[in-house]
């Protein structure tokens, strides 16, 4: 009677240890990262300037922006990012990105946004004879 009830026991405790395995596997592939999406992309000019990318409803709501930039260098000074509902928000960035380097992850306040579109202001001066060419990505 003894190993009877020993032997259930043990029966109960694995089952509830493989059900507790099974139920934090399935939280870890909830709480995975998706993948960056690309929202846009410009080529940038040798001067001080801005530039817009347009997003729209149709790309997505978003969490996050980076930035990345290829070919040449870009001094990045602030991103105005301008949602679907008017509001704005104003990212000072106040970096010098060379080519294949980009910005820290910037975490959109408020949850999933609509982004309508994002405002870039840079120069070139001094910092390379290739043009570069910001791309934004979004999660």
């Amino acid at each position: 009677m003894k190993r009877t009830k020993l032997l259930v026991s043990f029966i109960l405790l694995g089952f509830l240890f493989i059900s507790s395995a099974s139920a934090q596997r399935g939280m870890q592939k909830k709480h995975q990262h998706k993948p960056w999406i690309k929202i846009g992309s410009q080529k940038v000019n040798y001067k001080m300037d801005r530039d817009v990318i347009r997003v729209g409803p149709q790309d997505g709501f978003f969490k996050k922006l980076k930035v990345q930039i290829t070919g040449g260098t870009v001094n990045m000074h602030k991103v105005i990012i301008e949602y679907g509902n008017g509001s704005k928000d104003v990212i000072q960035v106040r970096d010098s990105f060379t080519g294949g380097t980009g910005s820290r992850v910037i975490d959109l306040p408020g949850g999933n946004r609509v982004i309508k579109d994002i405002t870039f202001f840079y120069d070139t001066k001094n910092s390379s004879r290739k043009k570069g060419t910001v791309h934004i990505f979004g999660r």
